[in-house]
């Protein structure tokens, strides 16, 4: 697939970009049967500080029984040309999956956040390809603040208070807080810059991990929403270590530990554990 310039650039000065029939159906039914295993099987990371909450939401990341199966899938999908056309990396490899299930049209919207405030990520070749697999209108669709990833790091959230979603991870002084986003919105639409995109399934939505996202609610108009993630890295991804204040996140993070113990800060991002693509 060719990326145009104007996506590059989209890409790599907003963070974000909305790529049009990017998978064709047999790809996305085989990204759907391989996201509804990881709904019935949940992992070891799978999320669940917000159940019972408005904000409920079910969430898992790097389900280590599907490994294999997502080293396989992704062999047969077209992001390890896109990523580096989108980069300008000679090299892509696959990090992991996640996934995002919405149901009954009933679940508030996922809390602004970082992906790097709970990872050991830096560097510009870091991308997510979000993949959702109902039609899912702008009002329902990932938000992302344009050019967050090139600004401030942030704390991360503990997505534990439903109450205060700027509640922080690390809580040491590392970071900044979290800015409440929704209520500045509330109070001036105009004070930060919101990108988001109806999309469509086969679309995919590709934008750096660093950049401030966060998820809208599901609601009677639009009451589910599957959302697989694919997360990859290129030739300019470090490992960054992370705060030690918080003994589940400290230093290394949850996925993948032992293998990121093994790397120092601000090294090469690479492991054998991690397939390479191109």
């Amino acid at each position: 697939m060719q990326i145009t310039e104007a996506q590059k650039d989209a890409f790599r000065n907003d963070g974000a970009v909305l790529i049009k029939n990017c998978l064709n159906e047999t790809q996305l039914a085989n990204c759907y049967e391989a996201f509804k295993w990881n709904v019935a099987n949940p992992g070891p990371y799978h999320f669940r500080k917000l159940d019972g909450t408005k904000l409920q939401t079910h969430i898992d990341n790097a389900n280590p029984a599907v490994k294999q199966h997502y080293d396989n899938l992704v062999k047969t999908l077209p992001f390890a040309e896109i990523f580096q056309q989108l980069w300008g990396s000679e090299h892509v490899w696959y990090f992991a999956e996640e996934i995002f299930s919405k149901e009954g049209g009933n679940s508030g919207r996922g809390p602004w956040h970082q992906d790097t405030a709970n990872l050991p990520w830096a560097g510009p070749h870091w991308g997510n390809a979000w993949i959702t697999f109902q039609p899912i209108p702008k009002k329902n669709s990932l938000e992302i603040i344009r050019g967050s990833h090139r600004g401030i790091q942030y704390d991360g959230s503990t997505f534990a208070n439903p109450d205060d979603p700027t509640e922080p991870l690390h809580a040491d002084g590392t970071y900044p807080r979290l800015p409440h986003i929704d209520r500045d919105l509330a109070e001036d639409p105009n004070s930060w810059d919101v990108m988001s995109w109806a999309v469509t399934p086969g679309d995919v939505l590709f934008l750096h991990p660093r950049s401030l996202h966060g998820g809208a609610a599901v609601d009677a108009e639009c009451p589910t929403r599957h959302t697989l993630v694919l997360r990859f890295f290129g030739d300019e991804a470090r490992f960054r270590c992370l705060p030690d204040a918080n003994p589940h996140y400290a230093r290394n993070g949850p996925l993948f530990s032992e293998e990121m113990a093994k790397l120092e800060d601000g090294a090469l991002f690479r492991s054998p554990v991690f397939q390479q693509l191109a």
